[in-house]
C-alpha cells in the first residue's frame, strides 16, 4: 500500500481499524459474561499425538464429551454472544419456558413463571428481544473435569476398537482463573497395534459357505493387518449384501448370525481371527427364497386396496387399480422384482427407486414378507411383495427465485415459474413447462463508468416418458434395472448481455439409462439449436476496442487509397466491404513495415475473426453421447472419483440433403451451405472432465480436476461455432483471469484488446484445490489453476496447438478463498493472482514481482468450483 493511497483515505482505514477493535473488545468481554464464579469457559480441546499419527485420528475428536461453543461469525462464537446479550436474570425463566410444548408458550405461561421465580415486576412483559437472543443463542460451555476423564476413556475405547489395544490417553487442564477460561489437552499414545495373525472361517451351511468362497477375493479382512473392528463391520455388511442378493431372505437380520472370534489368550499383539456364520445355536440350514406374488395397487388410501380396486395382471405382476388413469404396461416397466425368481434385495431397492423416479406416485406402503403356510408355520421360502401407490396431484406449480453471480453479469436475480402436468397420455408421462429469466447489469461498453441492463429470458417444455421411445422391444438389450427413460425438449431463449443479443431455439430427443448409483448414460438424437444474432450492424458500437483498431487501419488505408475513402464517405462502400478490400490488397500489405503490420494489420485480422464468430447465425444439428461416473457424496467412497465424458457429432444429416453453398460467407469466412438461409455447423467435439478427491486428517480434502476438450470443424465449417467454442477464465475455471479476460489463445502476442474475445477449439485445464474446514460454517481453500485454449489450425495469431510448446503456453494462477456454508447454500469467495502469463513477452511471463496483494482477481460464486 502506498503512502499516497493511505493519506487519501485515512477515514476509511480509521473506520476499519475501529470496527475491528470494537469487535475484538466485544468478543473478549462478553464470552465469559454468564460464566458463574469459580467456573471456567471451555475454549479449546487440544490433541497431542506423542508417538505417531494414524489415519483415523481426526475422528477421535468426536469422542470428547465436552466441546467448546461453536464459532461462526468472524470465527467467533456467535450463538454464545447472542445468549450472553440476553438479560441474565431471565435465563432460568426462559430455560423452563422452552421445556413446554409450543402451543402452551404464551404470555399467561410467562407470567406464571415470573410469579414462580418472584419476578412480579416482569408480569405482563413480552421480553421479545430477550427471548429471541436466548432461543437463538447457546449457553457457555462450562468445564466439567469429570467429563474430561470420561472423554479420555471414550477416546481410549475408540482406539481399542480401531485395533490399538494398548493405547494410552492422558489429559491436562490449562486454567486461566483471571479470564475464567480453560482449555483441555489430551496426550495420546497409540503404541503398537494388535494384528491379525491368521484368518479362518467356520460356516457349517454348505450353500452359504460355497457362496462365501466364490466371493472370498472381495473380503476386507486379511492376515497381517490391524485388527480394526470398523473393517470387521464393513465385512459383515458386505457378507449380508452378498447373501441377500443371492436368495437368502433377511439374512443376519438380527445382527447375530455373523460374527468374529479373536483368540487373544496366547498373544495380545498377534491374534488368530475366525469368521463364524450360524443361523442359530443348532446350525439350522439356510433356505434360498423365491419371490411369490407381486402386487402393485394404485389407491387413494391404504384401505382402498381390495375393496375399491380391480385386479389386472401382466407378465406375472398383479396390478390393482381403482380406475384406468394409468395403463398397466407403463406400471409394469418400473417393476424390477419378478415372480418365481430367486430373492435379490437389489431388485426391491431398484423397484422402489423406479417408482419414485416416475414422479407420479408417493409410496404409501412397500412390504415384503414370507407367505403364511397355513395354521402351523409360515412358509419360509416364498416372499410376497406389495406396493401401495398414491397418485400425486395432476398439476404442480413451483415459483422460485435464485440469486446468482457471474463475471459477466455481476450480481443478478433469476425468477422462474414451473408447471408440471403428470400422466399426460395415461402412461406416466410428465409435461414440464417453465418460464424463467435472469436479470442483472453489466458495464456499458460505450461508457465503462455506467452500467446497463442485461438479461436472458427463456421458455422450455419437456415431455418425459418412463420408457425409451423406440419402435422395437429393447428390454433384452437394455434391461429394466437400468431405468431407461426418454424426453422430448423444445425451448427458446432471448439473451442480451454484451450488446449483440441472441435468439436461440432448441429441440432434442434424449435417452437416459442408469446402470447403477454411480454410472449413467445419455444419448441425444436430433439435438438442434438455431442461434440467431441480433444487432449485427451495431458490432462496432458495442466492441469499442475492435472499433478503435478498425479506425486506425481505416485511416491508414485511406491515406494509401484516397479513392476508397471517397467511396466510403459517400456510402458506396460499407465498413465490411472496406475491411474485405484491405485484407485482400496485397500491395497495401507489402507497403507496411513489419512493425506496422504487427501493430495494425494482425490485430485487425483478429477483430474480423471475432466479428465473424460473434455475428454469425448458425444451426447446430447434432447427436450427443454422454457418460457419467460419479462417486461424489457417497459414504462408501471417501476418496471419490468423477468422470464425465461427452462426444458430439454435428452437421452430417443436413450435409446429406444440402450441397449448395449460398450464405455468402463472412469477411474471412468462406461461403457455407445453409438451411432456411442459415449456415449449419459441421464438427466433432470431445469433452472429458476427470476429478479425484483425497481426504486427509479426517475432514481436509485435496481436490484435483483435469479438463480436456477438443473440437474439430470439417466439411461445411472452417471454425467452431461461437456457442461450442472454448474460452478461459471465470470463477469455475482459471480464477486469476476473469471470463474473456485476456488469457490465450496459446502464447499469442496479438493486442490484448483483440485477444479478449478470441476463442479456441482445444482446451486444457488443470485445477488443484486444498480445502480446510475451520468449523461447520467456514472453510478455507488454497488453489492453483493451470490451462489455456488453442486452435487446431494456424490462424496467423500464434494460437496453434503444438506438442513441443503447449506446456510453456499454459497460464498459471494461484490464490486462496473462503467458503461459507449456510443451510444448503455454499457462498464462495476466491482471491486469485496471476503467476505465469503466456501472453506476455519472453522475460515478463513470470509475474511474481508484479503481484499486488491488495488487487487480486475477485471471484464470487455459489457452490464449489468442482
Amino acid at each position: 500500500m502506498s503512502c499516497k493511497h493511505y493519506k487519501n483515505s485515512p477515514q476509511k482505514y480509521y473506520k476499519i481499524i475501529s470496527f475491528a477493535t470494537a469487535v475484538g473488545l466485544l468478543y473478549a468481554c462478553s464470552t465469559t459474561k454468564k460464566v458463574p464464579e469459580g467456573e471456567f469457559l471451555l475454549t479449546k480441546n487440544r490433541f497431542e499425538f506423542e508417538d505417531k499419527k494414524e489415519f483415523f485420528d481426526e475422528e477421535l475428536k468426536d469422542y470428547v464429551q465436552q466441546k467448546p461453543n461453536k464459532k461462526q461469525f468472524l470465527f467467533m462464537p456467535l450463538s454464545l454472544l447472542l445468549y450472553n446479550a440476553a438479560n441474565p436474570k431471565y435465563d432460568t425463566v426462559f430455560t423452563e419456558y422452552m421445556t413446554y410444548p409450543s402451543e402452551m408458550r404464551n404470555q399467561k405461561l410467562r407470567d406464571s413463571l415470573f410469579i414462580k421465580y418472584n419476578m412480579q415486576s416482569s408480569v405482563g412483559k413480552s421480553l421479545l428481544m430477550d427471548r429471541i437472543l436466548h432461543n437463538w443463542g447457546t449457553p457457555p460451555s462450562i468445564l466439567d473435569q469429570t467429563r474430561t476423564e470420561k472423554s479420555a476413556e471414550s477416546i481410549e475405547k475408540r482406539m481399542t476398537y480401531r485395533g490399538y489395544w494398548d493405547s494410552e490417553v492422558k489429559f491436562k487442564h490449562d486454567i486461566d482463573s483471571t479470564a475464567k477460561k480453560a482449555a483441555v489437552t489430551y496426550f495420546i499414545n497409540h503404541n503398537s497395534p494388535t494384528m491379525i495373525k491368521e484368518y479362518y472361517y467356520n460356516i457349517p451351511d454348505l450353500g452359504i459357505k460355497g457362496l462365501y468362497q466364490q466371493k472370498i477375493h472381495e473380503t476386507l479382512v486379511k492376515s497381517r493387518k490391524v485388527l480394526d473392528q470398523t473393517v470387521l463391520e464393513k465385512e459383515v455388511t458386505r457378507i449380508n449384501d452378498v447373501m441377500r442378493e443371492n436368495g437368502y431372505y433377511r439374512f443376519n437380520n438380527g445382527n447375530n448370525e455373523v460374527f468374529f472370534v479373536a483368540d487373544s489368550l496366547k498373544d495380545r499383539k498377534n491374534v488368530p481371527l475366525t469368521l463364524e456364520i450360524h443361523k442359530d445355536s443348532a446350525d439350522t440350514p439356510y433356505k434360498v427364497s423365491t419371490f411369490g406374488n407381486i402386487d402393485v395397487a394404485i389407491v387413494d388410501e391404504p384401505g382402498d386396496f381390495g375393496r375399491k380396486t380391480v385386479k389386472d395382471s401382466l407378465r406375472r405382476i398383479r396390478f390393482h387399480k381403482m380406475n384406468e388413469n394409468y395403463k398397466t404396461n407403463s406400471l409394469w416397466r418400473a417393476i424390477i422384482v419378478d415372480s418365481k425368481t430367486v430373492y435379490d434385495q437389489k431388485t426391491l431397492d431398484l423397484t422402489k427407486r423406479n417408482l419414485l423416479a416416475m414422479n407420479n406416485f408417493s409410496i404409501l406402503k412397500a412390504k415384503d414378507s414370507l407367505r403364511q403356510g397355513g395354521a402351523i408355520a409360515p412358509n419360509d421360502s416364498i416372499i410376497d411383495v406389495l406396493y401401495l401407490l398414491k397418485p400425486l396431484p395432476k398439476y404442480e406449480v413451483k415459483v422460485g427465485t435464485d440469486i446468482n453471480y457471474s463475471q459477466l453479469l455481476n450480481l443478478g436475480i433469476s425468477p422462474s415459474v414451473d408447471l408440471t402436468t403428470r400422466n399426460v397420455f395415461r402412461g406416466a408421462e410428465n409435461l414440464s413447462t417453465s418460464l424463467s429469466g435472469t436479470f442483472g447489469s453489466i458495464r456499458n461498453p460505450k461508457n465503462l463508468d455506467k452500467r446497463i441492463l442485461a438479461y436472458e429470458i427463456s421458455a422450455q417444455a419437456s415431455l418425459s416418458f418412463p420408457r425409451l421411445l423406440l419402435p422395437f422391444n429393447y428390454y433384452k438389450l437394455i434391461p429394466k434395472r437400468y431405468t431407461p427413460t426418454s424426453s422430448i425438449v423444445l425451448g427458446t431463449s432471448i439473451q442480451n448481455n454484451i450488446g449483440l443479443g441472441r435468439v436461440n431455439f432448441n429441440t432434442g430427443l434424449n435417452y437416459f439409462a442408469n446402470v447403477n448409483d454411480q454410472s449413467s448414460h445419455r444419448l441425444t438424437l436430433f439435438n438442434t439449436l438455431f442461434s440467431l444474432t441480433k444487432n449485427k450492424d451495431s458490432y462496432y458500437d458495442f466492441f469499442l476496442n475492435d472499433n478503435i483498431i478498425r479506425e486506425d487501419i481505416f485511416n491508414d488505408y485511406f491515406g494509401y487509397s484516397p479513392a476508397t475513402k471517397q467511396l466510403f464517405d459517400s456510402g458506396a462502400l460499407t465498413r465490411d466491404q472496406v475491411s474485405e478490400q484491405i485484407i485482400n490488397d496485397q500491395e497495401y500489405a507489402a507497403s507496411l513495415t513489419p512493425e506496422k503490420a504487427d501493430k495494425m494489420l494482425l490485430p485487425f485480422l483478429g477483430t474480423l475473426v471475432n466479428k465473424d464468430r460473434q455475428t454469425q447465425d448458425v444451426i447446430i444439428s447434432s447427436m450427443i453421447y454422454n457418460f457419467i461416473y460419479n462417486e461424489i457424496g457417497k459414504k462408501e467412497y471417501p476418496n471419490a472419483f468423477y468422470f464425465n465424458g461427452k462426444v458430439e457429432l454435428a452437421g452430417n444429416i443436413p450435409s446429406i440433403f444440402n450441397q449448395k453453398r449460398d450464405d455468402g460467407g463472412g469477411i474471412l469466412r468462406s461461403p457455407e451451405r445453409t438451411i432456411f438461409g442459415i449456415p449449419y455447423a459441421q464438427f466433432v467435439k470431445f469433452d472429458f472432465d476427470v476429478r479425484k478427491y483425497f481426504k486427509f486428517n479426517g475432514n481436509q480434502t485435496l481436490a484435483l480436476r483435469q479438463f480436456i476438450g477438443i473440437g474439430v470443424p470439417y466439411g461445411n465449417s472452417s471454425s467452431m461455432p461461437f456457442v461450442r467454442s472454448y474460452f478461459n477464465g471465470g470463477s469455475n475455471d482459471i480464477r486469476a483471469w476473469v471470463a474473456f479476460g485476456g488469457l490465450g489463445p496459446g502464447g499469442s502476442q496479438v493486442d490484448e484488446r483483440v485477444r479478449t474475445y478470441l476463442m479456441g477449439n482445444i482446451k486444457l485445464t488443470t485445477n488443484l484445490e486444498y480445502r480446510i474446514p475451520f468449523n461447520d460454517m467456514y472453510e478455507g481453500a488454497i488453489f492453483t489453476d493451470i490451462g489455456n485454449i488453442w486452435n487446431t489450425d494456424n490462424s496467423g495469431f500464434g494460437d496453434q496447438f503444438k506438442f513441443n510448446r503447449f506446456i510453456r503456453e499454459m497460464g498459471v494462477g494461484s490464490g486462496f478463498g473462503l467458503r461459507v456454508n449456510v443451510a444448503y447454500i455454499t457462498l464462495r469467495v476466491d482471491l486469485a493472482y496471476k503467476i505465469y502469463d503466456p501472453n506476455k513477452p519472453d522475460g515478463e511471463r513470470w509475474r511474481f514481482d508484479k503481484i499486488q496483494p491488495l488487487k487480486p482477481t475477485l471471484n464470487i460464486a455459489f457452490g464449489y468450483p468442482f
